[in-house]
């Protein structure tokens, strides 16, 4: 099972990327965490994206559509994935399309949690009073300006990989606002049908 999960910050998508990942033995691919084991292990490309970094830039696609390529080909990723957090481009998505016809592989879904950006904002300001209230420490990010300008980037660069996919009749819209349970639910229906076809 190849998928992709588009929606914004916010909206879901680590939660559901767990269970997708548990239900059908496979690997979340976070490009995060692909270019910090890149840099750890000092790979070619982890040095190439270390010294960007460290210059406080954002690494090429290049970059980030190598570590992909190399990630899909491990052993782990054999019967599929999931993408979170990429494809952040139109350019990445059709990067990707090349790269999978290349290895003779296909995406089965892309699924998009839509959701409604001022319920999620308060979705985030409920989450922090509850952390503060726990005693625990908030996340730098999780205010309503970052949160705003996470959105803001979100609209801008992201959105727009929805609608390529749409295009190409590959985009499964769920319902991001219901309960967790509903939205597991919803894309397991689908996920089901689609294997029937």
């Amino acid at each position: 099972m190849r998928l992709i999960l588009l929606g914004p910050p916010g909206a879901g998508k680590g939660t559901q990327s767990q269970r997708l990942m548990q239900r059908f033995n496979i690997p979340q691919l976070s490009t995060g965490d692909m270019l910090r084991a890149a840099v750890k292990a000092q790979t070619p490309v982890g040095i190439e994206a270390q010294k960007i970094m460290s210059q406080g830039g954002l690494v090429s696609d290049d970059i980030v559509i190598g570590l992909i390529s190399d990630r899909i080909e491990q052993a782990d990723a054999a019967h599929g994935f999931i993408l979170d957090g990429f494809p952040r481009t139109v350019a990445q998505a059709k990067a990707l399309d090349v790269i999978l016809a290349q290895k003779h592989k296909e995406l089965d879904a892309v699924i998009e949690l839509r959701v409604d950006e001022a319920a999620l904002l308060a979705r985030m300001e409920e989450r922090v009073r509850q952390t503060i209230a726990a005693g625990q420490a908030v996340r730098s990010d999780d205010n309503p300006e970052s949160f705003r300008l996470r959105l803001e980037a979100y609209r801008e660069m992201t959105a727009p990989v929805a609608a390529f996919y749409a295009e190409l009749g590959s985009l499964h819209v769920v319902d991001g606002m219901a309960p967790i349970d509903d939205v597991s639910a919803q894309i397991d229906a689908f996920l089901k049908a689609k294997a029937s076809t």
